[in-house]
């Protein structure tokens, strides 16, 4: 249990840091640099969230046998 728990976390911190990625990417550019690395630090956010959410996907049937 406690081993699904500690996995369940790490999920968490990943998400945590995927948003803190996305926030390092666009923040403090100018507007020109912002329009041209915004696009491309979404869709990296996207990916990892969509990543995140099939690891936790696998997850929630182990968690519930």
């Amino acid at each position: 249990m406690a081993s699904k728990r500690e996995a369940h976390e790490l999920l968490l911190i990943e998400e945590a840091d995927a948003w803190f990625e996305y926030l390092a990417s666009t923040r403090g550019q100018t507007a020109a640099r912002y329009k041209e690395v915004e696009p491309w630090a979404w869709a990296r956010l996207g990916q990892r969230l969509r990543a995140i959410r099939t690891r936790r996907a696998k997850l929630r049937p182990v968690a519930a046998a």
